[in-house]
Parts: structure tokens; sequence; C-alpha cells
């Protein structure tokens, strides 16, 4: 028996035992894979002569490497819980919508989830244009529903609580971008001093960003970690929750490397999540403030992302990302025009790279 083949039949036995069901005959997809440690797959039990409709469920496969260790950089809290129970149990305490769980197996290294289906936000808007902006409008307000929600009843119990962006983790996420961004697609060489001034500049941006106000933020609030089942939009891949500024997610929304809003519609919705957390909050928010901090998450993230594309192509060979690194960038270059307090950042990063000036 093949490895595939021995996997397969430890999913059937896993829905077996978890739901009492014969599952002998349930057949086994592998479902899109992403840069992560992790693999998942669709088991379907089709329906039956006596008329039972099909039914799916999403299995995950972790190897050991994944059960308990996050991907990202930063410091990681000890735990003796998976990260993605332990935060969706926080979640779900919140009322916010993510898949059931039917069973965890550790010894396996399998979980056994609801099936929300294949329409990502990604495939929704470009499948239906004119959704678009109700789409957008529904999930920005769910992003203030979880913020304000996290605000009102924090956990120590959750992970997302024992992380933080700090001044650590911003600074390491720059320094990925000047080794698997700048030092890679640069043909300008650079001097001891022009490299010491880019720390500089790193160091005042990691320090402006540190002393924001943190909360629980998703950390990856984007178009292919959204789904839509039933009417209803889900959030998945949260296992990498952490405390992070309130404008952090809405800048992982609306400036997805995926998806390319239009400038006046991403302006829109920040007013629209402005008004929603004021609402769901009871607090009055200054939206400049907001914007700025926006901007400034922009340039750190993006910067961060279009690094992290070449990494996961280079170190993970899938170079399936790639192609996402020129609007990452533009993004940055749009932010950084906002930014007068970063032109010396921007000056030196236009002068190696074309794309940023």
């Amino acid at each position: 028996m093949s490895n595939m083949e021995n996997q397969e039949t430890q999913m059937r036995g896993l829905l077996e035992e978890t739901l009492g069901i014969e599952a002998s005959g349930a057949q086994v997809f592998r479902l899109k894979q992403d840069a992560s440690l992790r693999s998942y797959f669709r088991i379907l039990l089709p329906g039956g002569a006596a008329g039972e409709k099909e039914a799916s469920w999403v299995v995950m496969a972790m190897p050991k490497e994944a059960l308990k260790q996050s991907e990202e950089g930063g410091a990681q809290p000890a735990s003796e819980e998976l990260p993605f129970l332990n935060v969706h149990r926080y979640l779900q305490g919140l009322g916010m919508p993510v898949p059931a769980i039917f069973r965890l197996d550790e010894a396996r290294g399998m979980m056994l989830l609801e099936d929300l289906g294949d329409t990502t936000l990604e495939a929704h808007v470009k499948q239906h244009p004119k959704a678009l902006e109700a789409s957008y409008a529904a999930l920005t307000d769910m992003l203030a529903q979880l913020r304000a929600r996290a605000e009102k009843a924090p956990s120590p119990e959750c992970l997302g609580f024992k992380r933080e962006f700090n001044h650590a983790l911003y600074r390491w996420e720059l320094e990925h971008f000047r080794e698997w961004g700048l030092n890679i697609w640069s043909t300008v060489s650079r001097t001891a001093a022009e490299d010491a001034a880019l720390s500089e500049c790193f160091e005042a941006l990691a320090g402006s960003l540190a002393a924001l106000p943190r909360g629980f933020c998703h950390r990856d609030f984007q178009s292919r970690n959204l789904m839509l089942k039933q009417g209803q939009w889900h959030m998945i891949d949260f296992q990498d929750a952490l405390l992070a500024p309130r404008a952090y997610d809405l800048v992982a929304l609306l400036r997805d490397s995926y998806i390319e809003l239009e400038p006046d519609f991403i302006q829109k919705m920040i007013t629209h999540y402005v008004a929603c957390f004021s609402q769901y909050s009871g607090e009055d928010m200054d939206e400049e403030a907001f914007r700025h901090t926006f901007e400034l998450l922009t340039v750190q993230r993006k910067l961060k992302d279009a690094a992290r594309f070449e990494y996961i192509a280079r170190q993970k060979h899938n170079p399936t990302f790639l192609p996402f690194i020129p609007l990452s960038l533009r993004y940055v270059r749009t932010a950084l025009s906002r930014l007068p307090e970063l032109s010396r950042l921007q000056g030196l990063l236009a002068r190696w790279l074309p794309e940023l000036a």
C-alpha cells in the first residue's frame, strides 16, 4: 500500500470512528495546497440508492512539526494544545463564524472539519463582480465585530493573547524583506552606509508600529481565508492569531495580494470599518489617525508579503505566489506616497527597486 493509499485509509477510519458511519466507500480528494505545512483533503460519501444525499467533510493533515508550532516568525509561546484548536475555541466563544471541528486525532496528525465548500472571497468576486461591494462591506463589518468583541472579552487562555506584533517581530519581517526581496531582486549594489541607513529606517518604522495599542488579530484575514457557505462568510487559517493594531487585519483584507481593489473603494471600506467598529464598541474612533496607521502597516506587511512569496518559491519550491509580488509592491508604493515621514525610506528603496519609485 502506498503512502497516499494508507493516508486515505486512515481518513476513512477517522470518519467512521468519529461519526459512526460506514466510510469504506468514501472518496478522498486532495484540495489545493498553499504555502503551509498542512495539507487538506475532502472526504466525500456519495448519495445512496435509497435517496440519501452525498455528504462531505474536510480533513486537515499535519506533520508533527506543524502540530504545535506556528510557521510565522516571532516568539512562540509554549502550548500543549494545537493552536488551531485553541484559537478556534476562543473565536467560537465570541460567536464568530468558524468551521465546526468534529475531532482531532494527534496520533494520526489529522483533524476532521466541517466542509465549507470551495467558494473563497477571491473566487466569489471573480465569478460575481457585482457582488464585490456587498461582500467586502459584510466582511469589513465582520472584522469590526471581531475586534470589538475581542477587546471586550480578552482571554489569557487563548494563544492569540500570548504572542504579539512587537518591535522584534516587525524588525524580523522587515529584515525578511531585505534578505528575500531586496537582496534578490535589486541589481544595484549597496554600500555599507546605505545598508545602515536602511536599517535606521526599518528601526524607526518598527518603533512607530510597536508603540501602537494592540489587541486580538486574525493575522491573515484575506481573500483565500474567507469562505462563503450558504450565504454566510466563515474565517479559516486563524491559528497564527496574535496581538496587533486595529488596522492590521483590515490591511490584510483591503490590500490583499490576490485581489486589487480601487483606491477609492479601499477608502470607502476604511470609513465603513470605522463606523462599524464605533457602533459595536461604543467608542468614537479617530478616522484620520486610523488611516495613518493603515498606511504604515501597509508598508510593513506588504514588504514582508512580497519577500515571503520569493522565500516560498525558493525554500519551499512553490512558485505559484510569484505573480503576486508586483501588486504587493504597488501597495507599498501607494502607502509610501501618503507618508511624508517615510520619505527617506522611499528614497532608499526606489534607488534599488524602480517599482517603488
